[in-house]
């Protein structure tokens, strides 16, 4: 690490804080499970297999079309422990609140927090709050933590993609990130945008029964760094090429407008609905069925495949007929968008 103080950019999930993660944390912390780097802990007590998330949530602005800080956390840590192939189950909430901050906006977003946890199925058994001197944080951050149990026949991770699986996409990308970088520059466009912050455990739960449970190797939500950066992050785990086509990537009209005329590239953009799967040849077809027969999935499609060609590497087909390499970004485009 050649920095020699934090950047914004060591939260972005992108190589700078990937360096931070191997350089600093692994050594001290050393062990196979946090090695794997999946979007959860994934293990097994006394015989039952568990996964546990955590993650921490500072947007900015903390309200904004589709949602609010509250719901984003919720479904955050619902999604992590659901790309580990687990039910998601309990959650803990953590508040760091500034002094001053408006009590009826603390209980709007404990109110939403509520409604998500209802629609996602998991319960919150625990909790802390903390207030700090005015000036000393902005407005709230908030912590959830969760656990989930793994069925016994399921087994999905960062390293297990394998050659001639077809990589599925829930959605349109960037709409998440988009939205926050609208209402945070006061920026307006003709049509409405909104974050696309929800739940994925049910639609995930369709997919598995699509697949029989076994044909189902990778899942990831591509959350900061967005698409770009999840991919790198299987292609280096998995050890296998990854080859996406770029007019098969859902993207709406108005956030490819956005992306243009801002000169950011989508691929690297955050999302907070969307999945990436990675499924053997034979059931991908019934998988996109079931994405699809899903509100979160309606607009799923197959954006390319794993090949065995160049390990370690994401390559684009672009719509002129090139191909250029993905790589994963230093740091992130917008910082805390999540």
């Amino acid at each position: 690490m050649k920095n020699d103080k934090i950047l914004l950019d060591h939260g972005s999930g992108g190589k700078i804080s990937h360096s931070m993660t191997k350089d600093m944390m692994l050594p001290v912390f050393d062990n196979a499970i946090l090695a794997a780097l999946n979007d959860g802990a994934i293990f097994e007590l006394e015989g039952v297999r568990l996964a546990f998330s955590t993650d921490s949530y500072t947007v900015d602005p903390i309200f904004f079309p589709g949602g609010n800080i509250g719901d984003l956390a919720i479904n955050g840590t619902v999604n992590d422990l659901t790309m580990c192939g687990a039910t998601p189950l309990y959650l803990s909430v953590g508040l760091i609140i500034e002094e001053g901050f408006p009590m009826h906006r603390l209980d709007t977003i404990i109110k939403q927090m509520g409604r998500a946890a209802k629609a996602a199925g998991v319960t919150v058994i625990t909790g802390d709050t903390k207030v700090v001197p005015k000036g000393t944080a902005d407005q709230i951050f908030i912590n959830t933590s969760g656990i989930g149990l793994i069925p016994e026949h399921i087994h999905v991770a960062c390293d297990n993609a394998r050659v001639g699986d077809k990589i599925i996409l829930s959605g349109t990308i960037a709409d998440h990130a988009i939205t926050i970088l609208t209402q945070r520059e006061g920026l307006s466009f003709e049509t409405s945008l909104q974050s696309d912050s929800a739940p994925l455990n049910h639609m995930v739960k369709k997919m598995f029964m699509a697949a029989a449970g076994i044909g189902i190797h990778v899942l990831r939500d591509p959350t900061r760094g967005g698409v770009g950066t999840a991919l790198n992050e299987i292609a280096e785990k998995s050890e296998i090429g990854i080859e996406i086509i770029e007019d098969k990537i859902p993207l709406k009209d108005e956030v490819a407008g956005a992306c243009e005329l801002l000169g950011f590239d989508p691929l690297y953009l955050a999302n907070e609905g969307k999945l990436l799967a990675f499924v053997s040849a034979e059931n991908s077809n019934a998988v996109l069925k079931a994405m699809k027969s899903d509100p979160y999935g309606k607009d799923a499609a197959v954006i390319g495949e794993v090949i065995d060609d160049q390990p370690g590497k994401v390559f684009l087909k672009t719509r002129i007929g090139g191909r250029r390499i993905v790589d994963m970004l230093a740091g992130e485009q917008l910082p805390r968008i999540c």
